[in-house]
């Protein structure tokens, strides 16, 4: 009878001659056995590094499942970024107050891109040959009268003396750009060349997704010290300037030019030089509202997370404490390829409308309608079945300027040949948010509830019903998702 012998031969996992544990070579002398030791306790570190790191992940990612996830959908400049400052307001307004200083920098370089812009339009409209004003006219939403160049000139020549004391706000411009940014700064929207993509518009303030520029901005705040740097100095030049920026924007050539350029600067986001003896002095501290106007344009995907904090109410104390995820994303049409990669792994989606668009054009595409854009936008997230269990909301968005639009007697069946109603208000806004519901019907994958709210994203008082609203209608769907109620 045989007697079975447990095996005290390595373990075979590769070629002949690799097995694991790794036993001692044939005589190893005492140093070998010393630099074998040590490399092996060197390996157990880095696996020890490793397994921790993924544990850290596995954790994570458990806890992140417990968030509720929020996607903002839109095109550029339909109000995404907005209804994220809205919902901190509401249910984050300590945490919200605390990037303040960051939001300062950012709307001190609106105005001051607002005022290169201008200075820029006035340049350019006595620098113009005819074929270029001729180009500026096609760009433009409506017929451009051809300037004539002696009166162009003429009216600079009478602005001189103010553009030249103005002259320093590209270096503050510049400033404030290399404090939003940890790249180099770059000035675009420069009417060199007359690039029509910026003729009707100032630059935008940009930020890269993922950048943390907030962080960023307040750990140069931090690091620079009580000593004086480029910041203070571009907010004393700033502060400096504050009546030559009234006067430019007071002044009747300026305003002429912006008319004959079909620029509207008052309808465009980031406008705030109707507060410039406020935003320009020293002392200036954001208010809500002027964190609201504020125009940062994303690029890419920017996460942010939300945590509650204690609020008034039941339904809102009770979620004290809990984080959301939004993830607002870049709206242009060369950055939409990027949201794919979210729909499956959200609880909300909220798609925004800028109504006020039927009569403009997209900045990256003047042959496509704002509002046409969109309508083929939501057709197609509505058709996207990995956003078929989603909460949908829909945000038809800017009704202040639709509503200023009809009322200066902008036809909006001239652009919406099948309306055929009074050009009003009330009318307009229904047939939209009958038109987008049918979409919605007619598209969805599966039937499924859809909240629709007609909103101005910078109205505080009115918003913050619509924002609780949101939330409880985000909340309920997502209880209902898991079968609690």
């Amino acid at each position: 009878m045989s007697t079975r012998r447990e095996s005290t031969s390595p373990i075979q996992i590769g070629p002949v001659g690799q097995s694991w544990p790794p036993y001692p070579p044939a005589e190893e002398t005492e140093l070998e056995r010393a630099l074998r030791l040590e490399e092996e306790k060197e390996a157990k570190k880095k696996s020890d590094v490793i397994d921790e790191a993924i544990e850290v992940e596995r954790n994570e990612l458990k806890k992140r499942k417990q968030y509720i996830k929020v996607l903002l959908l839109g095109q550029a400049e339909s109000g995404k970024s907005t209804i994220l400052k809205q919902f901190q307001l509401n249910y984050a307004p300590k945490a919200f107050q605390a990037e303040s200083e960051a939001w300062r920098a950012v709307i001190q370089l609106n105005l001051v891109r607002t005022v290169n812009f201008i200075l820029d339009i006035m340049a350019g409209s006595s620098n113009m040959t005819s074929e270029e004003k001729e180009s500026a006219a096609t760009y433009s939403s409506s017929p451009q009268p051809n300037a004539n160049r002696s009166s162009s000139e003429t009216r600079n020549d009478d602005l001189g003396p103010l553009k030249t004391r103005l002259a320093p706000l590209r270096q503050v411009e510049m400033i404030l750009v290399n404090r939003l940014s940890a790249d180099e700064p770059r000035r675009s929207g420069s009417l060199d060349g007359l690039t029509p993509k910026y003729y009707s518009r100032a630059s935008e303030v940009s930020i890269r997704g993922g950048t943390g520029w907030k962080a960023l901005v307040q750990r140069k705040q931090d690091s620079r010290g009580s000593e004086p740097d480029d910041l203070d100095q571009a907010r004393q030049i700033l502060e400096t300037c504050q009546k030559d920026i009234v006067a430019l924007w007071k002044s009747p050539p300026v305003q002429q030019q912006l008319r004959q350029s079909d620029i509207v600067l008052r309808d465009q986001s980031g406008f705030f030089l109707d507060d410039t003896r406020r935003i320009a002095s020293q002392k200036y501290k954001p208010t809500f509202p002027d964190i609201l106007k504020a125009r940062l344009q994303t690029i890419g995907v920017e996460e942010h997370s939300m945590t509650f904090e204690s609020a008034e109410g039941q339904s809102a104390a009770a979620q004290a404490g809990k984080t959301w995820l939004f993830y607002d994303v870049g709206g242009s049409k060369g950055q939409r390829a990027a949201w794919a990669p979210y729909f499956d792994d959200v609880n909300a989606m909220i798609f925004l409308c800028s109504m006020a668009g039927f009569n403009q054009t997209l900045s990256e595409d003047r042959s496509v309608n704002r509002l046409l854009d969109s309508l083929t936008l939501w057709k197609t997230i509505c058709s996207s079945k990995l956003l078929s269990n989603v909460t949908f909301i829909l945000l038809l968005n800017k009704c202040d300027l639709l509503e200023a639009k009809l009322k200066g007697g902008e036809l909006f069946a001239r652009y919406v040949r099948s309306f055929k109603e009074a050009n009003d208000f009330k009318h307009v806004s229904e047939y939209l948010r009958g038109k987008f519901i049918a979409i919605h019907k007619s598209q969805s994958a599966r039937k499924r509830a859809l909240h629709v709210h007609l909103t101005c994203a910078i109205d505080i008082e009115v918003m913050s019903h619509v924002i609780v609203r949101l939330r409880e209608a985000i909340l309920v769907d997502n209880l209902m998702s898991v079968d609690l109620i």
